[in-house]
């Protein structure tokens, strides 16, 4: 800025740009003092990955094998601090000679499933599987990431078990159902749990991977979809009225014999459909008495398009 005396015309300094320039240098100064002081107290907090494998090598080459030990990954817990990544500081579990486990994560009982779950889902919370697990069946019952899945592990989803075997660990009841004669081919390998079901949560019912029942096994059963002209109404509603869907004593996996599971519904009327088949109306007498009704007269030797037609409004062949 120039200002003029008389004739003399004088040039004098601009001292906003030198404040200005000496704030950024003292700020910077400062900055460059207290960030590495931090950081090298942070770090104090940690022993180091290398020092785990002294004791835990066992635990180490099992990582080993796991995506999390994969340096290419970003993110991955050996591009960060290795195994205090997820289990926390081990400064003092090392000075203590391995005697003091107070400020790690164990991923044991002594967590509750919010704790153990909390650090997986440091990584994981936005991924797309895991959308819906706040407000799914598991979490509302403490079930934790690592009740299903170790890092210590190179199979595929870092599974404890393969399916069913894992998930059968807990669904005992469905294993019962699995070893009745009719069933899914679960165990044999062909389908597995997670075909039906997201164990990460959802909105459908039991969790199933599908706005509906029906819904869900037209992704296989295609044929039932339909459209048809004369509908039955069960098989639009709900498949699990007539079928038991992970096995059963009685063929196709329904959930009683026919005729009995057809009059659960069709006992009104006249005719055959409201007489009793019970044992006093069994095999008994000859076949004019009326008394043979279990002998070769299924519902479904008539009435086989059971599922729905576009002939017949009684679904017969």
């Amino acid at each position: 800025m120039a200002v003029r005396i008389g004739s003399v015309k004088i040039k004098r300094r601009d001292t906003t740009k030198d404040s200005l320039f000496m704030v950024s240098a003292v700020m910077f100064i400062l900055f460059a003092l207290i960030i590495p002081a931090g950081a090298e107290k942070d770090d104090n907090r940690y022993a180091g990955a290398g020092i785990c494998k002294d004791c835990h090598e066992q635990q180490i080459q099992s990582l080993q094998k796991s995506l999390h030990w994969k340096k290419a990954i970003k993110d991955s817990p050996v591009a960060d601090k290795g195994c205090e990544s997820c289990h926390g500081s081990a400064a003092t579990h090392v000075s203590e000679g391995g005697g003091s486990t107070r400020d790690l994560i164990t991923f044991s009982k002594r967590e509750s499933a919010r704790q153990k779950s909390g650090v997986c889902l440091t990584c994981h919370q936005n991924s797309k599987e895991i959308v819906f697990w706040d407000s799914g069946v598991h979490k509302r019952n403490d079930i934790a990431c690592v009740d299903c899945h170790t890092i210590h592990s190179g199979a595929r989803h870092n599974l404890k078990t393969a399916e069913p075997f894992l998930c059968l660990t807990c669904h005992k009841e469905v294993r019962t159902q699995l070893n009745k004669r009719s069933h899914h081919p679960m165990q044999e390998g062909k389908v597995k749990c997670t075909d039906c079901h997201t164990p990460h949560g959802g909105f459908g019912n039991k969790m199933v991977k599908a706005d509906s029942t029906p819904e869900l096994c037209y992704k296989c059963h295609a044929e039932k979809r339909g459209p048809f002209a004369f509908e039955h109404p069960p098989v639009v509603e709900n498949c699990g009225t007539c079928h038991q869907v992970h096995g059963s004593n009685h063929e196709n996996l329904l959930v009683s014999k026919a005729p009995q599971l057809c009059e659960s519904c069709h006992n009104t009327g006249s005719g055959h459909t409201s007489r009793a088949y019970t044992l006093q109306n069994s095999f008994g007498g000859a076949a004019t008495a009326n008394k043979n009704k279990f002998f070769a007269q299924g519902c479904l030797n008539c009435h086989a398009n059971i599922h729905g037609s576009s002939r017949s409004p009684a679904f017969v062949r």
